[in-house]
């Protein structure tokens, strides 16, 4: 039987390191790896985790802030066919655990900061953890980078296998693990590349941590283009600042929320951006006078990316050209996500067929519905969940907006009530599943409400039991002790009942209203 012979995520590297071994691949502020060095590490780092027993297709998760090894980590993965599973490091200890037993979880490598909370969960099948910066796992990760062997691994992976299990949420009672194919985290690679225009002597920071798609994406783009990388354990704005005034960055991919964080820094302030040629933003909703502001700061090019990342990659691309007939009059444009990105045919189908896709005129509110090798294979042992959203080869991801006359696309909500804060998806239920075994509490609807920094924070309406009052400060202990910290509602609205259509329905639209 003769193998498939498709291009490999895990020949960027291999490639790179001999065509120009000696540039920075990563760089962290205090430590540079070039490409040779990279690769070099890459391979000690697979060779010694298939002496511990990871092949192809066994699941290994990553619990860490971003480093320059959490990407080693990814490749080494790709060089052995392993499927690495990127996790939110805010996790609290109950959702880390259905995650990594969801996942199916052998091996674990984390950060020592969460020492305690990977000590304490219980995943059958899981034999290994490794610390990033210690030994407090069971190996440290520098140990098997010093024990491994340099030498190239090629374990064949088609373009239908897996390389990535992304999860899309914590704490529901079936979380949605999304399935990544080499053909489209290779597909959503090049759309960046594309749609940023990198090039092989670009120097590009994303603030989008590693176990976002967003993230992952740019730091492999740089691995595949041959460019640096600038790699910081989490945004931090005057870091961040410093690096765009005074280090040589020539692009960076942002949240609104952190636009917005950055204007206010000394060093946005008074710098020189004279060598930052573009700002990719996405993630979360910016409104016009924010992206005003910005624009008028940075006098560089601006790139709305928008899409549905971890299910189906870069929908739409507002582009430098389009901001550019904003300013010359056209500020509509300002509030638009653009056009249909490199290989995505983009359609606007009625929301209420759930059969079938009937587009609905230009002008009218549809659903944003996608076909390109960026879509997803599916939810993890999930079909019924994943026919929801993939309709003879669609994906529908319940996205709204409308298209005016000249082909702009204008976001007009979601279809369903997900709030994106800060560049972060939280699902209502999650927060009311928790918030509704709280002692006192009746009933609760959760619903996101616009804020200038966040994009949207959650507010939590909540229905008391007789005689009940709510202490804020506990049921916010309560909370975090149960969701990650940017789940916890940052409002609590008592409500003596619950706005309901005829069929008894809570209808959060009038909630959002309030």
């Amino acid at each position: 039987m003769s193998v498939q012979q498709n291009s490999r995520i895990a020949d960027w590297i291999r490639i790179n390191a001999s065509t120009v071994p000696n540039r920075d691949c990563f760089v962290t502020g205090t430590v540079s790896y070039t490409f040779g060095e990279v690769n070099s590490r890459v391979n000690r780092i697979a060779s010694h985790l298939r002496r511990m027993g990871v092949g192809k297709g066994d699941r290994v998760a990553l619990f860490a802030t971003d480093s320059p090894q959490y990407v080693e980590t990814l490749l080494a993965c790709m060089k052995l066919g392993a499927v690495y599973v990127p996790l939110n490091f805010r996790l609290a200890k109950p959702e880390l655990q259905t995650l990594l037993r969801t996942a199916g979880a052998k091996v674990l490598f984390f950060s020592d900061r969460y020492t305690d909370m990977v000590r304490a969960v219980d995943v059958p099948g899981l034999t290994a953890t490794i610390s990033y910066d210690s030994a407090s796992g069971d190996e440290s990760y520098e140990a098997l980078v010093a024990g491994g062997d340099d030498v190239e691994i090629d374990t064949p992976v088609s373009d239908d296998e897996l390389v990535c299990l992304a999860f899309t949420s914590g704490t529901t009672a079936l979380p949605k693990g999304v399935m990544h194919s080499q053909r489209m985290a290779k597909h959503m690679v090049m759309q960046c590349i594309v749609e940023r225009r990198m090039t092989n002597i670009s120097f590009h920071y994303s603030a989008a941590p590693l176990f976002h798609v967003g993230g992952m994406l740019y730091t492999l783009a740089g691995v595949a283009r041959g460019h640096t990388s600038l790699v910081l354990p989490a945004f931090d704005a005057a870091t961040v600042a410093h690096w765009m005034a005074n280090r040589g960055l020539d692009g960076v991919f942002l949240v609104p929320t952190m636009i917005d964080t950055l204007l206010h820094e000394p060093a946005v302030v008074t710098g020189d951006f004279s060598k930052l040629g573009s700002i990719g933003y996405g993630a979360a909703p910016m409104s016009p006078s924010l992206l005003r502001r910005a624009m008028d700061r940075f006098h560089c090019d601006f790139m709305n990316m928008f899409g549905a990342g971890t299910e189906a990659g870069l929908q739409t691309v507002l582009t430098p050209e389009d901001h550019r007939l904003a300013l010359d009059g056209q500020e509509h444009l300002l509030g638009s996500i653009g056009k249909a990105g490199m290989g995505v045919v983009l359609r606007l189908c009625d929301p209420d067929d759930t059969a079938g896709l009937n587009d609905v005129p230009d002008g009218e509110v549809g659903e944003i519905v996608t076909r390109s090798d960026a879509v997803m294979s599916g939810y993890l042992d999930q079909p019924e969940e994943t026919a929801k959203v993939i309709v003879d080869g669609w994906f529908r991801g319940g996205d709204m907006a409308w298209r005016d006359k000249d082909g702009y696309l204008y976001l007009s909500g979601r279809k369903k009530d997900m709030i994106i804060r800060g560049g972060e998806n939280i699902y209502p239920v999650e927060i009311e599943d928790v918030l509704g075994r709280f002692p006192g509490v009746r009933e609760v609807a959760v619903v996101g409400v616009p804020d200038e920094h966040w994009g949207e924070v959650v507010r939590a309406h909540i229905v008391l039991e007789s005689g009940a009052r709510l202490d804020e400060d506990a049921v916010r202990a309560y909370c975090r002790d149960r969701l990650a910290g940017y789940k916890v509602p940052a409002v609590f609205h008592v409500d003596e009942d619950l706005p309901r259509n005829a069929s008894g329905k809570v209808l959060k639209r009038t909630l959002r209203a309030v």
